[in-house]
């Protein structure tokens, strides 16, 4: 049992619905996320493979704002072996209308061709209330696709908002091709939990 109960911590700590939100070096990508909470569509520009920075719209549902922000993420961390990868990331970002709005956190992911884990935590400070989002997911991919090939990710996620209270745990549903991702999720409490994104 100590060793289950270690090999799921471990999964937690180095594991992101966010994967990878960091391009090649020189590529764009574009992201829509779209929740009970919020509406936010970003876009981001890689230097290199360490770091990207971008700009993100957020329409914020619970405060009935909208805020644009100035963001930074960066690779703290990433292993590949044979089988799998782990990438681990620290994000950041600024108000455009006020430096007191702004946030910061971690996230990352470990996966096989089989098994996904991520993680994520963001703690936003503003004007109006401070806040903590963070997330757990873990998945199995139903068959085992090639490169280039169309990738499917059964997930559950749980997920918590200071703002609103306990933790919600929901299935999701992830798909991938190339450059394009989709992911959806569903919760009663929680709506729709949608992911958008493209690589260029």
């Amino acid at each position: 049992m100590g060793m289950l109960k270690k090999f799921f911590c471990s999964l937690f700590l180095i594991s992101s619905i966010e994967a990878r939100p960091i391009s090649y070096s020189g590529g764009s990508t574009l992201m829509s996320i779209s929740d009970n909470l919020k509406d936010s569509t970003y876009y981001h520009y890689s230097p290199t493979y360490k770091y990207s920075i971008g700009v993100e719209q957020v329409k914020d549902k619970f405060f009935d704002k909208k805020f644009t922000y100035l963001r930074l993420t960066y690779l703290l961390n990433r292993k590949n072996t044979k089988n799998s990868q782990r990438n681990l990331y620290f994000q950041s970002a600024l108000s455009t209308d006020n430096l007191n709005d702004n946030f910061y956190g971690m996230h990352g992911d470990w996966e096989t061709r089989r098994l996904f884990s991520g993680f994520g935590y963001k703690k936003v400070i503003n004007n109006f209330r401070d806040f903590a989002e963070q997330y757990f997911q873990l998945g199995i991919a139903p068959y085992q696709g090639n490169y280039g090939d169309f990738h499917t990710w059964i997930l559950m996620k749980t997920r918590k908002n200071s703002l609103v209270g306990d933790w919600k745990t929901y299935p999701v549903l992830k798909f991938f091709k190339g450059d394009f991702l989709f992911e959806i999720g569903y919760d009663s409490d929680v709506d729709w939990d949608v992911h958008l994104m493209y690589r260029f």
